[in-house]
């Protein structure tokens, strides 16, 4: 039986959600919410486990994940109990337990942290750009190279054991049986969820947030792709440069239309945006722009007297695959396609 843990509500409103606690379990939010199902009936069933303290049965839920924040649920609450916030706040706050390291927990509410972060990162870019003496095929080849190690580090380091950790809440402590076979007959749901994200398709009205979300994972891997395997910024092939210049360009395209939707706040999942909320689309926006400038620089062969441009670039991609990816809101990504997948591996 699950431990209560009266100190949880004040623990959560740390992540965002404050306004639960106005809930008087009408049960409007889950009869208005399009993903809701006799057998799932959430985001009703989170608010009494978020009420009551029950951290023990939050974390082996993988209903946060289920959720995909159309924001039905908040607009039509009697009682603005912000259910989507919740799930948005608790998803945060499963991320903060997967994370072995901690530092999960302490950028989503501490953003004097998170501050303090980026700021030592940038000063790292600027000490390296000096030791370098501003060698600007050096700090390229250097960046270059922080790509493939930073991915290859973080899967290993972190991602690794969190999912195990994810894996351990959700299944194995819980004593769910899954015969081997079914975890390799369930991975195409890992897949699809990862690239597709088939399940935002049953939100109403999601059609156009859905097609968003999708050319921008296209955009933002084939990015990474141009530029760590192929290497975009050295490369003679006029293919390749078409293609990065054409990915870069989505992605910082996609994400000033997510930023705008975040200032307008006409929508109810864009209302309580978070720190890591403006981080995620922020940098990412600024990754996509530098990225494209460098190259543009490059060609018009500028580069060499507007080295500054690529430092800032760099900074960039440093605070994003040191930050953002391991301890932000990227991360959501990654654990909302392990949690369709270990979904599938509990049904019957």
């Amino acid at each position: 039986m699950s431990k209560v843990n009266p100190k949880f509500a004040t623990e959560l409103k740390k992540y965002g959600s404050d306004d639960f606690n106005a809930c008087f379990n009408c049960g409007n939010c889950t009869a208005t919410c399009s993903l809701s199902t006799a057998d799932s009936s959430f985001p009703r069933e989170m608010i009494r486990y978020t009420t009551l303290g029950l951290e023990g049965e939050i974390k082996a839920s993988l209903k946060p994940w289920e959720c995909y924040y159309c924001g039905e649920c908040s607009t039509e609450c009697p009682r603005e109990a912000k259910p989507g916030e919740l799930m948005m706040s608790l998803r945060r706050w499963l991320t903060a337990q997967y994370d072995w390291t901690g530092l999960s927990g302490l950028m989503y509410k501490s953003l004097p942290a998170s501050i303090t972060a980026f700021i030592l990162t940038f000063v790292g870019v600027l000490a390296f750009a000096f030791n370098s003496n501003f060698d600007l095929e050096h700090m390229m080849h250097v960046g270059h190279m922080f790509e493939a190690i930073a991915i290859g580090t973080i899967m290993v380091v972190i991602f690794i054991p969190n999912i195990a950790r994810m894996w351990y809440f959700t299944i194995l402590q819980p004593k769910v049986k899954v015969p081997f076979k079914k975890y390799v007959s369930s991975l195409g749901e890992f897949f699809v969820t990862m690239f597709v994200q088939k399940r935002a398709l049953d939100c109403d009205d999601n059609r156009f947030r859905w097609f968003e979300h999708f050319i921008l994972v296209l955009g933002y891997l084939s990015l990474l792709f141009t530029t760590v395997f192929l290497d975009w910024f050295s490369t003679e092939y006029v293919a390749v440069n078409i293609f990065g210049y054409l990915v870069s360009a989505i992605v910082f395209i996609v994400t000033i239309d997510f930023v705008n939707s975040r200032m307008k706040k006409k929508k109810a999942m864009n209302q309580n945006s978070q720190p890591s909320d403006w981080f995620f689309v922020v940098w990412l926006f600024l990754m996509g722009l530098t990225a494209f400038m460098t190259r543009l620089f490059i060609d018009l062969d500028i580069i060499e007297s507007n080295k500054w441009l690529y430092i800032f670039h760099l900074t960039i991609l440093v605070q994003w695959a040191l930050i953002i990816v391991p301890f932000g809101k990227w991360t959501h990504f990654l654990y909302r396609s392990f949690a369709m997948y270990f979904a599938k591996l509990k049904e019957k």
